[in-house]
């Protein structure tokens, strides 16, 4: 692992995170468009975000 890699909890955390967002984006969207498969599509989105992105310093 590098010097400045984040650590695993924080990788989980960040994860997590990603996950809610995405849940909440998708629930908002499905409710605007009637449309129930936006919740899967927001979580997918929200897991890739919160796989991709570096978490913050701790």
């Amino acid at each position: 692992m590098a010097p400045d890699a984040p650590s695993p909890a924080a990788r989980r955390k960040q994860i997590i995170v990603g996950i809610v967002v995405g849940l909440i984006i998708g629930v908002v969207v499905s409710l605007w468009t009637g449309f129930w498969l936006w919740l899967a599509a927001g979580a997918a989105v929200g897991l890739a975000a919160g796989a991709l992105m570096k978490p913050p310093a701790e």
